[in-house]
């Protein structure tokens, strides 16, 4: 014979009435799984990107993914109310928190104190735009959305030694970060992440699994140093050729680079012993695509002997 349904009782009210609802088994198992959902102690702020990752298998499968050691240092971002730090202080040997948030702050260390690993926890309340990170190498985090991509590029372009970062993030913004030349989603910001790294698609993440929900899906992506981490060019230049190549989305790099004032820039540099250009910044070589410039470049390009400046484009 079955067992005639019952009504849906809150976790709540089973677990504080002194009613016997339930067995010391089921007791066990909801206080096991409850501390991975949201109890609304208080509001979050979705501006803020504060959406807490609830579904405990894929919590569980990020620490995996991740590769954590027990002999790891590991950075965390955006820790919450502790759901990911809890089963990273499980697996590393030390975890950093960086939390703005002075109520998930309060939050994580009372958590982590409950269970016995405080000892093994260090938390920093800040803007991790504005700190310095301690060291470490490896970060696995669950990036709130606002800041995923100047918190990716101060990762990979500061001075920071790791060996890869596993990182939750926007679906979009997981495409664009692991599309390879030629794919649609490659722009600009793919080919400064490719410059220094490898970026590796892991797994997709339902926006279901979230609270409260956010309006799209996130990806978990796995990222690699190139080369130890050393950067194989000027990064000052490189910025400014990556945002004159995807400056004008409709024309083809000849075309850019045939402008003459781009070229005579280029030619400028080319007989110059110095690194800089205008102002010290190659950024500003996207000012070359203006009009409107003053006196003094016009009496620059004028002095320079149009026979070398032709011999310098057939050159190049």
């Amino acid at each position: 014979m079955k067992n005639p349904t019952s009504p849906l009782i809150p976790v709540s009210k089973l677990l504080s009435s002194n009613k016997p609802h339930i067995t010391p088994l089921s007791q066990s198992f909801l206080l096991h799984t409850s501390p991975d959902l949201w109890d609304c102690r208080f509001p979050l702020h979705r501006p803020r990107g504060q959406h807490i990752l609830t579904n405990s298998s894929v919590l569980d499968a990020i620490v995996r993914k991740a590769g954590v050691s027990p002999d790891d240092s590991v950075l965390e971002v955006g820790p919450g109310t502790g759901n990911l730090t809890v089963r990273l202080l499980g697996a590393a040997r030390h975890v950093t928190a960086v939390e703005i948030d002075a109520r998930m702050v309060e939050a994580l260390r009372e958590r982590v104190e409950n269970l016995g690993l405080s000892h093994k926890l260090t938390v920093i309340r800040g803007d991790a735009m504005k700190i310095q990170f301690p060291s470490f190498n490896i970060c696995v985090a669950n990036i709130p959305y606002g800041i995923s991509s100047p918190l990716i590029a101060k990762l990979l372009f500061g001075s920071y030694q790791f060996r890869t970062a596993t990182l939750l993030l926007q679906k979009e913004l997981a495409c664009r970060l692991t599309a390879l030349p030629g794919d649609s989603e490659y722009n600009r910001f793919a080919a400064n992440i490719r410059l220094v790294s490898e970026a590796e698609l892991i797994m997709d993440v339902s926006k279901t699994d979230f609270a409260p929900v956010p309006k799209i899906d996130s990806s978990l992506v796995t990222i690699r140093m190139r080369n130890g981490g050393i950067i194989p060019a000027d990064l000052k230049e490189w910025y400014g050729f990556t945002r004159v190549c995807y400056s004008k989305k409709n024309k083809t790099l000849g075309a850019i680079f045939k402008q003459e004032r781009m070229v005579l820039e280029l030619f400028k540099r080319s007989r110059s012993k110095k690194k800089s250009c205008i102002n010290g910044e190659f950024v500003n070589i996207v000012d070359l695509e203006s009009d409107g410039e003053g006196e003094s470049e016009e009496k620059e390009i004028k002095q320079v002997d149009p026979h070398e400046l032709e011999a310098f484009k057939y050159h190049k």
